[in-house]
């Protein structure tokens, strides 16, 4: 789930229309609103949160690293002024990345997949039988061909691919899918959502992926042949050059050993 800070409504509004049209949750909060839900957000609801996108308001000075201290979430500003003067204060307000509008949302999503990879260390070493993973609206790629999947989908199996060996519950998977404000739709709707998603990665990696646990959940579990160094490699998508591991693909190989 996306957390958008704005004192404009029609921006907020904006930014979280469009990225729920990407499958992505999200909310939109004025600065007053923001303080008053984070003085008593839990520690599930935090963990829910994959980054803060901060846009005009106050105290924006003092808000990045009050964020810090509770949640690892990227935060990335979003500036309407290409000046250095405003980008060094941004930044040193202790924001990850300061990003310059307009800008396409999907640059967004692979600029916040990049900040996670690089916390996350090194990746799997590709092969012909890997998983590939995008985190950036583009379908997944199984043997080197696209597997299509709905937005819910799609966003299940890139919250299982981040947490790759974990054991998820159903209720993590349904905040980072749903958001945690979701009231329209239960928990279980999730029990669908992964089975089509377990279902459709077995009929293309030849067996199952996701394990099952009653009354534990849910885990992504593909056998990683190798690990890599990072290195520098264009984002075709985006245009934008980036350490590989933050917006290259996510990869697991299916090989053993």
């Amino acid at each position: 789930m996306y957390i958008i800070v704005d004192d404009r409504e029609m921006v907020a509004n904006g930014y979280v229309g469009g990225l729920i049209r990407e499958g992505v949750s999200s909310i939109g909060f004025s600065s007053s609103e923001f303080w008053s839900w984070w003085q008593s957000a839990s520690e599930q609801d935090l963990g829910a949160i994959d980054a803060f996108l901060l846009g005009d308001y106050e105290t924006r000075e003092s808000l990045p690293r009050a964020v810090r201290r509770r949640s690892t979430a990227p935060i990335i500003a979003m500036s309407g002024l290409k000046m250095l003067k405003n980008t060094l204060e941004l930044f040193e307000s202790g924001v990850d990345d300061v990003v310059h509008v307009p800008i396409h949302l999907r640059e967004i999503l692979a600029r916040t997949a990049a900040i996670a990879r690089r916390r996350g260390g090194v990746v799997a070493q590709p092969n012909e039988d890997s998983i590939q993973v995008f985190f950036n609206g583009r379908d997944p790629e199984i043997g080197g061909r696209a597997l299509t999947l709905p937005r819910r989908e799609l966003r299940i199996l890139e919250y299982m691919v981040s947490n790759h060996g974990k054991w998820l519950t159903k209720t993590q998977i349904f905040n980072a899918v749903y958001g945690i404000f979701e009231s329209t739709f239960d928990e279980s709707v999730i029990e669908s959502h992964v089975s089509k998603v377990r279902r459709k990665l077995r009929s293309r990696l030849g067996f199952d992926a996701i394990e099952a646990r009653r009354y534990v959940g849910y885990r992504l579990e593909i056998p990683a042949r190798d690990t890599v160094e990072p290195s520098i490699q264009e984002l075709p998508d985006v245009g934008i050059l980036l350490n590989r591991p933050h917006a290259s693909p996510v990869a697991y190989s299916s090989a053993g050993g």
